[in-house]
Parts: structure tokens; C-alpha cells; sequence
């Protein structure tokens, strides 16, 4: 069966916090790859959330169950969890092992419809975004090649924006700078001759730091990967 899969735009009100809403009802087995999100999840009688991965992992949706999703902005899913991210990396936790009794109530209302799982985030949304860790994830996403590059000009010292980084995130500045790249070689695979090209748009040294890289991401290889998203 053919993936059916679409994304919709992020309510106003959770502008910031929230990428993008999704929903999957297609039943085919799916390569998920490290995008540096935590996402909130609803499908097949459950309410979970999934961590910031570091690897590939394969999802498929239960027959006749649909999947619907919010997927956290980089950095931004403690406003709403009230955890570090990397708790949750490379996991799959149930919303009432999160939170407890409150996790499994507020579970239960979103499996009846009696709530959506973007009204559980903004009756748990708190503070406000870090910004020294919001211009930091800015500069790694804008393709500097280096983590250092990325660091240079902040008023805090390096060890504990790392820190920082990492509690928001679920991983260090230098994991993510490589997801950040690779999501954006996935971006750029559609238009992109070859996969030389790809891997120099993409910022990748040459095409063997790309195919690297998508081993570990992606669990195959850049030829194959690629091909199948053209």
C-alpha cells in the first residue's frame, strides 16, 4: 500500500514551538530518518512521544489506523514536555509513562476526541525559547561547515552552551550540525544531477562524507536512498 502522508501548517498561537502538523494513513513500511525533532504522537490506541533519533528507525502504521503527529521545533519540546530532550533520545515513550496520571488522562481524551494532541500542547506549553540556543541552531542550520564556526560571538562560554544545546536538543551541536546537513541533502536530492553535486550543495567535503553519513542516518546506501526519493 502506497504511503499517504501530508504535513499542514503550524497553528498561529504555536508558532515557534511546533514545525508542523502531520498525519501518515498509509500502511507501507517508512525509513524515518534523524531530523533533529521530537515529535507527539497518536496512533493504534496510543499516545507517545518520540525522541530526538540519532539513527534510523521504520514505522508502520497499524492496518486501517491513521497517524497523526505534532512535531516540535528543534530545541522547543521542554516547553511542553518539562524534560530535557535528551531523556528521550532514540525512544518511543507513552504519554502516561511521561507524565503519569496526568499523561494517561490526557491520553485518554485525546483517543476519545475529547481533545487534539495540539490542545495537550498548548495547556502544557511553558516559557520561552532559549535564544542564545535558538541563534545557535539557526547558524548550524544555515551550513557552516564547522561547530565552531557556529560558536563564535557568544556572550556565554562554550562548555555550558553545549550543555545547553544538548538539554534542548537531545544531542550535542556537532550531532546536529551533521542531521541538519544531511536533512538538507534530502531537501536538495529531488533537482540534484548526481550525487557529487548533491553531497557539494549540501556542504558534505565530497561525496564520500555524504555516503558516510547516510549509512549511519539512513541505514543504506546514498545510492539507493537517494534514488528512492527523486
Amino acid at each position: 500500500m502506497a504511503t499517504v502522508y501530508r504535513e499542514t501548517t503550524t497553528p498561529g498561537e504555536l508558532g515557534g514551538v511546533v514545525r508542523c502538523l502531520w498525519e501518515d494513513a498509509g500502511e507501507a513500511p517508512k525509513r524515518i530518518v534523524p531530523d533533529g525533532c521530537v515529535d507527539l504522537v497518536e496512533c493504534g490506541g496510543e499516545v507517545f512521544v518520540a525522541g530526538p533519533d540519532t539513527t534510523v528507525w521504520t514505522w508502520e502504521t497499524p492496518p486501517g489506523a491513521k497517524a497523526r503527529g505534532v512535531r516540535f521545533a528543534p530545541g522547543r519540546a521542554g516547553d511542553v514536555l518539562g524534560l530535557g530532550a535528551d531523556e528521550l533520545r532514540d525512544q518511543r515513550v507513552p504519554l502516561g509513562d511521561l507524565w503519569g496520571g496526568e499523561g494517561e488522562l490526557l491520553a485518554e481524551r485525546v483517543l476519545s476526541g475529547a481533545a487534539s494532541l495540539t490542545d495537550v500542547v498548548r495547556e502544557r506549553r511553558a516559557g520561552r525559547a532559549d535564544r542564545e540556543i535558538a541563534a545557535l541552531i539557526a547558524r548550524l542550520d544555515s551550513g557552516v561547515p564547522r561547530v565552531s564556526a557556529a560558536l563564535e560571538r557568544f556572550t556565554t562560554g562554550e562548555r555550558q552552551l553545549r550543555r545547553r544545546f544538548t538539554l534542548a536538543v537531545g544531542y550535542g551541536p556537532a550531532t546536529y550540525l551533521r542531521v541538519s546537513r544531511f536533512q538538507r541533502a534530502i531537501g536538495l536530492a529531488e533537482t540534484a544531477p548526481d550525487l557529487a553535486s548533491l553531497a557539494f550543495s549540501a556542504g558534505y567535503a565530497d561525496q564520500a562524507h555524504l555516503s558516510r553519513d547516510c549509512r549511519e542516518f539512513s541505514g543504506a546506501k546514498a545510492s539507493e536512498f537517494f534514488r528512492a526519493r527523486k
